[in-house]
């Protein structure tokens, strides 16, 4: 993943997350390592202070939860960033950041036993009858199996089995947001706006299959993503309430309320395919003209 190995750049047995294979110091680690940490940092610093509301392991729970699938979602993006950007070293961050979600959804389950007192058979029960639950556990339980087969050695004694283990990551994304919608309730601003920028990563890696994705492919993706978060946040709201479809529908044009999650979805994912568009224009680049614009 990260180059061959020398005689005289042994690689280490342990090194810290934030140093590389061979034990220098790296950047880019230590940076996505403070920032792994910094929500969970915050909800700490929060229930220190009281600061979590009435109900604080409600609030605990909730967080905890988001995060764990945020960072579920950005360690899938790393591939399409990686390629779009032609920024290698990115996927060296990709297993900390899938064991960083782990992380944050074993929090949020450990927080819901806590709120229901530490009571197993409840939380047994509860989890086997509530759907919404049964969900968001097997979504937990998947991660736990990637996150302890993310080692060296587990990728070794997999083999090619590994690879194929790790893409039940797709299916975990697709419980870990139904998990969100069914638990969100009424406002599901969020989990739509989440299965939006799934879908552009589902889509990314369909159309990748005919290699770098140019940018009319990208700007294509990019639109259709948002029609298609546009068109569930509109079935949602029609089927869940019985709201009016063109009513739902309209509101994506009418940013008085704010913007909606399909606008969102179309100024990320346009803005990475701007990005891409411009980090292939200068890699086309002579490399003192490049070597300047980067410093």
């Amino acid at each position: 993943m990260v180059g061959t190995m020398t005689a005289r750049t042994p690689r280490r047995s342990f090194t810290w997350p934030w140093h590389d294979r061979i034990g220098r110091l790296s950047p880019l680690r230590l940076v996505v390592f403070a920032s792994l940490l910094a929500p969970g940092l915050w909800l700490f610093w929060r229930a220190v202070a009281g600061d979590l509301g009435a109900r604080p392991y409600d609030e605990a729970i909730h967080q905890s939860g988001l995060w764990a699938i945020r960072l579920l979602f950005v360690s899938l993006a790393v591939t399409p960033l990686r390629v779009l950007l032609t920024w290698p070293r990115l996927v060296t961050v990709r297993r900390m950041i899938g064991v960083a979600a782990f992380g944050y959804a074993f929090l949020h389950l450990g927080l819901y036993v806590a709120d229901e007192g530490v009571d197993l058979v409840k939380v047994t029960s509860e989890i086997v009858l509530r759907f919404y639950l049964t969900i968001g556990f097997v979504a937990a339980a998947g991660l736990a199996v990637l996150a302890a087969t993310s080692t060296d050695g587990a990728i070794r004694r997999l083999g090619k089995r590994w690879r194929r283990l790790h893409r039940l990551v797709y299916p975990i994304a697709i419980l870990a947001i139904v998990h969100y919608f069914l638990q969100s309730k009424l406002d599901v601003t969020e989990p739509v706006l989440m299965a939006g920028l799934l879908v552009w990563l589902f889509g990314y890696r369909l159309v990748a299959r005919a290699g770098r994705p140019g940018a009319a492919r990208l700007f294509g993706l990019a639109v259709g993503a948002a029609l298609i978060t546009a068109g569930i946040e509109t079935g949602w709201y029609a089927f869940g309430t019985g709201a009016d479809p063109l009513r739902v529908l309209a509101a994506h044009l009418d940013v008085g309320f704010g913007l909606r999650p399909a606008l969102w979805v179309a100024m990320v994912t346009l803005g990475v395919a701007a990005a891409a568009l411009g980090r292939k224009t200068l890699d086309r680049w002579p490399l003192p003209l490049r070597l300047r614009a980067a410093g």
